[in-house]
């Protein structure tokens, strides 16, 4: 299953792109209705996913120390989506 932040960003890009009917549009938007009504969006399995997007980013971040890369190299390990 895709990443809730990922679909959503999807379905705004969907609404956005001038090349979608208006059919697909209004499909996509309503998706997007759905899923931040019913808190999908908010969910723990949405914040786990931001956190490890934010630690897999610093891993590859030449600005970030060692430290710190250990550091999220170990919490992505805790997570269990280890590099």
């Amino acid at each position: 299953m895709a990443a809730p932040g990922n679909v959503a960003r999807g379905l705004k890009a969907a609404i956005s792109n001038p090349n979608n009917s208006e059919e697909s549009k209004e499909r996509a938007s309503e998706r997007l209705q759905e899923m931040e009504q019913s808190g999908e969006l908010d969910s723990p399995a949405a914040h786990e996913d931001n956190v490890a997007i934010g630690h897999k980013a610093a891993l590859r971040n030449p600005n970030v120390s060692e430290e710190a890369k250990e550091h999220s190299a170990q919490v992505l390990d805790d997570l269990g989506r280890s590099e």
